[in-house]
C-alpha cells in the first residue's frame, strides 16, 4: 500500500552529514531529496544554521522504526564514533543541486 506516493515498503536511511559547525544525524526514505533540503536551508533547524559540507555516511533500513531506533543510538556517540560509523556506511557522493556522477537529472 502506498502512502503519499512513497511504497510502504520503501527503505529508509540513517544518515550522517559534515556541517559547517559539527556534524548533523538524520533519517529518510528519499537520501538525494532531503540532502538537497539540506543544501537548499530548508532542511532541520540546524542545518539552515550549519550548512552541510558533505554527505558522510548513510545506512539502509527496512522501515521507518529501525531507522529511528538506530538514529537516537547514532546521536548518543561522540563525533569521533559518528564519524568511524560513517567509514562503514560509506554514502554515495552528492552534491547540493545532484545526486551523484550518474544523476542526469540535475
Amino acid at each position: 500500500m502506498s502512502r503519499g506516493g512513497v511504497p510502504a515498503a520503501a527503505t529508509w536511511y540513517l544518515y550522517l552529514l559534515e556541517c559547517r559547525r559539527g556534524t548533523y544525524v538524520g533519517i529518510t526514505n528519499d537520501l538525494c531529496r532531503r540532502y538537497r533540503a539540506h543544501c537548499a536551508g530548508k532542511g532541520a533547524r540546524y542545518t539552515r544554521a550549519n550548512p552541510p559540507v558533505a554527505l558522510l555516511g548513510a545506512q539502509p533500513f527496512a522501515g521507518r522504526a529501525a531507522a529511528s531506533r538506530a538514529e537516537y543510538a547514532l546521536k548518543q556517540q561522540s563525533p569521533a564514533a559518528k564519524r568511524r560509523w560513517a567509514q562503514r556506511w560509506q554514502a554515495p557522493a552528492l552534491t547540493a543541486t545532484g545526486c551523484g556522477v550518474d544523476d542526469n537529472s540535475a
